[in-house]
């Protein structure tokens, strides 16, 4: 299937238009028309090698909304027209222990990305949503809800995911009080899924500058992080952090505003840690974790969670050709929504 992106071809280059084949159908495979495509951080650490070299061109894009063009022979549980969505995975091996679990992202033989990974039988490399069509195994293509409002679904495909999975993992029900480390793409995701669970929620930030923001979304306030009093008076105050920084940082300050037995997740950085003192950790049995995506089960749910519960990132509609000025705000970080791409902008290539 012949189709259009947008590439990268080097680690310091734009991204460009690109044209290029998608595979045939399999029997298994479904081909999905994108309508929608979410831009992530991690689209812009990749495409810039930040994590390790890359299969130039590249098209990234790992939140996916679209509708279904053509099935293969053996698709059983999708057909012409449906509304559908593709997260940040498109293949693991389905036959060990963690995907008969439901937890493919945690595939003992490593998933297949959405992008930038070989293809489990061609070994050709994925390409991503920044592009006009896909083609993805009927097991990691997922069901957009009726009542969706499909011009907002995508960052959930990944902004929403990352969060809702450790918020589900640590049991986060009314009462729960969770603590959201930034506010950007990831932390405002947090709060808006943690407020809907019925949790007591408050973004810790460097300072109260998006308290009325974070209010908006639901949180109780900020906690202002460069506050020492501040953070001396909030000792033991969460059951749950959510870690949504995507650079390394310290941990230390945080740890003691977990009560016993309390957990610090990360969910951002990717890489290394400024050194962490394990003398509130020893003392209050607190712990640090660290959480990738959700399996496809899990996905669904959290797509179906937020259709019942009206919960959406906040998205900034943009076409294929701002792409390149929406990485720079990225890069510039202090963004506290998602951008998403319309891909009807994609039918001028």
């Amino acid at each position: 299937m012949k189709t259009v992106g947008y590439a990268a071809h080097s680690a310091d280059s734009e991204l460009v238009p690109y044209h290029f084949e998608r595979r045939e159908l399999r029997a298994n495979d479904v081909a999905i028309e994108i309508t929608y495509c979410g831009v992530c951080h991690s689209d812009l650490h990749t495409v810039n090698g930040d994590w390790g070299s890359q299969p130039y061109p590249l098209v990234p894009g790992h939140e996916i909304v679209g509708i279904v063009k053509s099935i293969g022979t053996g698709v059983n549980n999708y057909k012409v027209g449906d509304h559908v969505a593709v997260g940040c995975m498109v293949d693991s091996c389905q036959e060990c222990d963690q995907c008969h679990h439901g937890e493919e992202q945690y595939c003992r033989n490593g998933l297949t990305g959405t992008y930038g990974s070989p293809d489990r039988i061609d070994g050709t490399t994925t390409q991503g949503g920044y592009s006009k069509h896909i083609v993805v195994r009927e097991e990691f293509v997922l069901r957009i809800p009726e009542k969706m409002d499909t011009s907002r679904a995508a960052p959930i495909l990944c902004a929403g995911i990352t969060t809702f999975s450790p918020l589900r993992e640590w049991n986060v029900k009314p009462g729960s009080r969770v603590g959201v480390i930034g506010l950007g793409g990831l932390g405002h995701m947090a709060v808006k899924l943690a407020v809907a669970m019925g949790a007591e929620v408050t973004v810790i930030s460097r300072s109260k500058r998006k308290e009325a923001e974070a209010q908006q979304l639901g949180a109780k306030g900020i906690l202002a992080s460069s506050d020492e009093d501040e953070l001396t008076a909030s000792a033991n105050a969460f059951d749950l952090i959510i870690d949504t920084v995507p650079k390394k940082h310290d941990l230390n300050p945080y740890m003691p505003l977990l009560d016993v037995d309390g957990t610090l997740v990360i969910v951002g950085q990717i890489g290394p840690l400024e050194e962490v003192m394990t003398y509130p950790m020893v003392l209050g049995r607190r712990r640090i974790a660290g959480s990738l995506i959700g399996g496809i089960e899990q996905t669904q749910e959290v797509l179906d969670f937020c259709a019942e519960h009206n919960v959406y990132p906040e998205c900034e509609l943009i076409e294929i050709d701002q792409i390149n000025g929406a990485f720079e705000r990225l890069a510039e970080g202090d963004l506290s929504h998602r951008f998403v791409i319309d891909m009807k902008s994609l039918d001028a290539d």
